[in-house]
């Protein structure tokens, strides 16, 4: 029962559009689909991280205001990065073999790092995870078995960021999304530039 309440509540936040979604979005419409889940590859990397913490007890980081503090402020700092990149960036063609901005870099390991830096620069997932972890998790659930709902919820972040990333690049949604890409990569940049002017307030 434990389970079903905690693997419920993670997907009914997941549901959520966030900043990872208007990143994997950019970037699946942009470039191959492989980019697009090398992004997911870093948001559910970084989901991992603050998940450890949890499985591992560190409420103690909640009672960090400074270090929060500094999270919140390097994270909306970073989403306002991305939302002026995408608001600044050239009317292009969604298929154009001239080189997009940053964001659009052909570069795996490159996805990953946005990906990875937009998810361990939200404190919003520190705070969800440890609170998650505090207030469902029993005291006698067993060190495996939140080791378990860990690994659960990080493969749930990953797959659930991959099929967006797969709906958004199909053919179909890419001829639909390729008439307003420009409207919608500006629509992109606004939203991480809200999320970023309103994260040190939340």
């Amino acid at each position: 029962m434990e389970f079903v309440l905690i693997a419920t509540a993670h997907f009914l936040a997941l549901l959520s559009p966030g900043p990872d979604f208007f990143l994997i979005m950019q970037a699946s419409l942009r470039m191959p689909l492989r980019y697009g889940v090398a992004v997911c590859a870093g948001v559910a990397t970084a989901n991992a991280v603050y998940l450890v913490c949890a499985v591992l007890g560190l409420e103690v980081i909640k009672e960090l205001g400074w270090l929060m503090t500094i999270l919140q402020y390097c994270g909306a700092f970073y989403l306002v990065f991305l939302g002026i990149m995408l608001l600044r960036a050239p009317n292009r063609p969604l298929f154009s073999d001239e080189p997009g901005h940053i964001l659009q870099t052909r570069h795996l390991g490159r996805q990953f790092l946005l990906g990875f830096m937009s998810g361990i620069l939200n404190p919003k997932n520190a705070i969800f995870y440890l609170s998650l972890f505090t207030v469902m998790v029993s005291e006698q659930t067993g060190f495996a078995t939140r080791c378990l709902y860990a690994l659960w919820m990080t493969t749930v972040v990953f797959v659930w960021d991959v099929l967006v990333a797969k709906v958004i690049s199909r053919g179909r949604m890419n001829s639909l999304l390729s008439r307003g890409v420009f409207l919608v990569e500006k629509f992109s940049g606004l939203m991480l530039l809200f999320f970023g002017i309103i994260l040190p307030f939340v």
